[in-house]
């Protein structure tokens, strides 16, 4: 299970993990109690494994107060009119997570957009925690087998939500395809390598093991679980969503994440649109147009992630797709 923040409760992660997969919880807007307390619910629910996952915090953005004007006023036409305070946003305190995912006691931590500081390295590995370290491109897999990661999450470009890239501002110059990337990373590094993005069904996965995976890691084809609990509007419209109909946007958060292209997404692709704020102004910004969304139900707004195999997902059970992933993929393999 893709550690998918903002979609990842307890309730998903034990029933994967129940069904004989990884759980997963993506921690980047979580306080450390909620970290732990989620790392106590799915105990509570499940005997199998999770990994908890950060995100490796970028430098401080520069403010730039006229283009955030310019921001705020293109999103009231899409909610409730934007107070230049949202812009002011306070993430968690990035070391105090990494107490508090440490503290959990995970038998996997995973990272995105970078690496974790040495001295964190050392204390995960004295804890007797993997690091799985996502990467999108071949050198950032080899930069992350340096720096001790126990094995790479090669991540694709058809991968749903943000992207993993180190280095926001060329995320988008470096998209690459998880068929060409797996089998590059598997030559270049000696770690496993766990393959993500666009992987929602058996011949997925099977394909995934046949260029050098060790495991996969699936995102969206869970979220129309019902244990994933996602707004209605937003699951409804991931089973429809073809490959065509997802796009690359930094519009929701400042960085670039993949989603529908819905209204809203495709209006802030116009070139007469002004330029999204960094990321996490960005996100703060939104925030009030993403909430009226969700309370709405209404598509066109909602921070819609979404893969290029969204259509592929299906609204069962999730320990149901997790059997049907490997069996469909075991009955191929043979």
């Amino acid at each position: 299970m893709a550690p998918m923040a903002g979609a990842c409760p307890a309730s998903l992660a034990i029933a994967v993990a129940n069904a004989g997969g990884l759980g997963g919880c993506g921690a980047l807007l979580m306080q450390p109690d909620a970290i732990r307390a989620w790392a106590s619910d799915v105990r509570a629910g499940s005997n199998g494994g999770f990994q908890l996952n950060l995100w490796i915090p970028d430098p401080a953005p520069k403010r730039d107060m006229v283009a955030e004007d310019a921001v705020r006023r293109f999103l009231g036409n899409w909610g409730p009119e934007v107070a230049r305070e949202a812009a002011d946003v306070t993430l968690p305190d990035f070391a105090a997570q990494c107490d508090a995912i440490l503290e959990a006691g995970p038998a996997i931590i995973s990272s995105i957009m970078g690496l974790y500081p040495d001295h964190f390295v050392q204390r995960m590995k004295a804890s007797g925690i993997k690091w799985f370290a996502t990467a999108t491109t071949v050198s950032e897999a080899k930069a992350a087998e340096g720096a001790g990661a126990d094995a790479i999450i090669a991540q694709g470009m058809e991968a749903g939500g943000h992207r993993g890239a180190f280095d926001a501002t060329k995320a988008e110059a470096r998209l690459v395809g998880l068929f060409s990337l797996l089998p590059a990373v598997v030559d270049a590094v000696k770690v496993p390598v766990v393959a993500a993005g666009g992987i929602a069904d058996g011949r997925g996965l099977a394909a995934a093991l046949l260029l050098g995976a060790s495991a996969v890691q699936v995102g969206t084809a869970f979220l129309r679980c019902p244990e994933a609990k996602i707004p209605r509007a937003w699951a409804d419209a991931i089973g429809r969503t073809l490959p065509e109909e997802t796009t690359i946007t930094r519009w929701f958060s400042g960085r670039p994440g993949r989603g529908i292209a819905t209204s809203y997404v495709r209006a802030a692709a116009d070139p007469a649109a002004p330029a999204p704020a960094p990321y996490p102004i960005q996100r703060g910004l939104t925030q009030a147009m993403r909430d009226t969304a969700i309370k709405e139900n209404d598509i066109e707004r909602i921070q819609a992630w979404a893969g290029q195999s969204a259509s592929m997902a299906k609204s069962d059970a999730a320990g149901d797709v997790v059997r049907r992933l490997w069996d469909d993929a075991q009955a191929l393999l043979r």
